[in-house]
C-alpha cells in the first residue's frame, strides 16, 4: 500500500511520493520489493498508488528489471488501509495474500520468518507485531496464550498500552475473507475505513488470526528522522562496491560503496558506512563521514564535512560547508560556507514541525531538511531541526531558526 502523501515527511514529499525516497542509495519501496522477492518467495506484487503515482510506475514499470511481475492500481482518494486494500480484490481473488504497509522498513528475514510461520499452519492469517516503547503512537493488539488475536485498539489509554506493548507492524497475511469484512466495515471517526476495524470484525466473527512477533529490526517511516536511523540501518547490511575514480592522497576506511564516473579528489578522507551515487564530484580535502548517501551528480567542493546525512542527486555543496545529521533535497544549491547546525547548547533532544507541531525527534543531534532546488547564500546557518520548502532562498549569512514555506525568500534584514 503505497497511495499516500506522506505529509509528515514535508519537504521532501512536496515533490515525490515517500517510498521513492532514497535510503542507502535506493528508493525504500525497492528495499521492501526486494526483500520480499528474495526472501519471501514472491514476484507477482500489487501495488497501491495515488500520490504522484506516475514517479514509482516510471521508475519499476513492470518490474522486470528486479525480477518481478508489477501490476498497479490507483486509490483515487486516499480513504484509508481498509480501502487501499480493497482497491485488489479483483485481482487477488481467492488465494491468500500478503499484506503491507509501503511505509516500513524491517530486516529482509523478517519475511523469511513470516513465510515459515504461516506455511507450519495456512488455516490461519498471520498479524505481526512488534513490542513498541510507546504504543499509544501506533495502537496495540491484544493476543491470548495460544498467540492468537483477540482485539486491536487504536489510541489506547497510556495504563492499557503498558500492559500491552505489541503494536500492529503493518505486515499481514490475509485470506480473501477480508474483504467481505472490508465492504462492511463503517468509516472511522477521521473519515477512513480502516484495515484494523476489519480484521477486528473477522476475530469477532470467530476466525483464527496468528500473532507472528516481530524481534528484528522495524521502523515505521513516519518522521525525518527515521531515515536517517533506516539508511544508517542499510549501510551495514548492503554490500557495496568501489567503482570510482580515486586520485593520490585519498583515505578511505571501512566499507564505502563508489558509483561509476565519480571522482574523489586529493586530500580526501571517507569513513565507512557510507554510499556515493554515479558521477558524483567529491573533493579536495573533504571529509565524509560514517552513514551518508550522496545520491547521483553530486558536487561537493573544497574541505567541507558531511556526516550521518543523506544527500539527494544533482545537489551542489560548494566548498568550507558543513552538513550533519541532515536530509538535503534534489537540485539543492548551498552557498559556500553554509552550515548546517545539529546540535543545542543545552545538549537537550532537538524539536522538529511535523505537520505544523513541534515533535521531539528524540535525536540529540539532528540538522535540517531541505526541499528540492532550494538555494542559501554564503555564510547561511540552519539552526537544528528547521525546514527548507521546496523552491525557497535562504539570504547569505542569514541564519534560520524557523521553518522556510515552499517558494519563500528569508533573508537577513540590516
Amino acid at each position: 500500500m503505497a497511495a499516500g502523501e506522506g505529509k509528515r515527511l514535508r519537504p521532501l514529499t512536496y515533490t515525490r511520493p515517500k517510498p521513492m525516497i532514497h535510503v542507502a542509495g535506493k528508493p525504500s519501496l525497492q528495499i521492501i520489493l526486494e526483500a520480499i522477492k528474495e526472501n519471501a518467495g514472491i514476484s507477482d506484487i500489487i501495488l497501491i498508488v495515488g500520490y504522484q503515482q506516475e514517479k514509482i510506475t516510471e521508475y519499476f514499470q513492470d518490474g522486470a528489471q528486479l525480477g518481478l511481475n508489477i501490476e498497479y492500481i490507483t486509490q483515487k482518494e486516499q480513504l484509508g488501509t481498509g480501502h487501499a486494500a480493497l482497491c485488489a480484490e479483483e485481482l487477488i481473488q481467492s488465494e491468500p495474500f500478503l499484506l503491507m504497509n509501503g511505509d516500513i522498513l524491517l530486516n529482509p528475514e523478517i519475511f523469511r520468518k513470516l513465510i515459515k510461520k504461516y506455511e507450519s499452519n495456512p488455516k490461519n492469517s498471520l498479524i505481526s507485531v512488534k513490542k513498541a516503547p510507546d504504543p499509544t503512537s501506533y495502537g496495540i493488539v491484544q493476543f491470548d496464550q495460544n498467540n492468537e488475536a483477540t482485539r486491536l485498539i487504536e489510541k489506547p489509554s497510556e495504563e492499557l498500552a503498558k500492559n500491552n506493548p505489541y503494536t500492529n507492524a503493518g505486515l499481514y497475511i490475509l485470506s480473501p475473507t477480508i474483504f467481505k469484512a472490508i465492504h462492511k466495515t463503517p468509516k472511522s471517526p477521521r473519515g477512513e475505513i480502516e484495515i484494523t476495524d476489519s480484521i477486528q470484525m473477522l476475530i469477532d466473527q470467530g476466525e483464527s488470526l496468528k500473532i507472528f512477533k516481530i524481534e528484528d529490526f522495524w521502523l515505521d517511516i513516519g518522521k525525518p528522522w527515521d531515515l536517517l536511523e533506516a539508511n544508517q540501518y542499510f549501510l551495514n547490511r548492503f554490500e557495496l562496491v568501489n567503482s570510482g575514480i580515486i586520485e593520490k592522497n585519498v583515505q578511505i576506511l571501512g566499507k564505502v560503496g563508489i558509483g561509476e564516473g565519480t571522482r574523489i579528489r586529493s586530500g580526501s578522507y571517507l569513513v565507512g558506512p557510507l554510499i556515493i551515487g554515479q558521477n558524483a564530484d567529491i573533493g579536495p580535502n573533504c571529509y565524509i563521514r560514517d552513514s551518508c548517501c550522496i545520491g547521483n551528480n553530486v558536487r561537493i567542493g573544497n574541505a567541507c564535512e558531511i556526516k550521518n546525512s543523506i544527500i539527494f542527486d544533482d545537489t551542489k555543496i560548494p566548498h568550507l560547508s558543513y552538513v550533519g545529521d541532515s536530509l538535503i533535497g534534489s537540485g539543492v544549491n548551498l552557498g559556500a560556507g553554509t552550515i548546517t547546525a545539529n546540535l543545542r547548547f543545552d545538549n537537550r533532544t532537538v524539536p522538529v514541525s511535523i505537520k505544523g507541531a513541534k515533535e521531539d525527534s528524540g535525536r540529540r543531534k539532528m540538522g535540517a531538511i531541505i526541499g528540492d532546488h532550494s538555494q542559501t547564500g554564503i555564510g547561511a546557518t540552519l539552526m537544528p531541526g528547521v525546514k527548507i520548502g521546496p523552491g525557497s532562498i535562504v539570504g547569505s549569512n542569514t541564519i534560520v531558526y524557523k521553518d522556510v514555506p515552499p517558494k519563500s525568500v528569508y533573508i537577513k534584514r540590516e
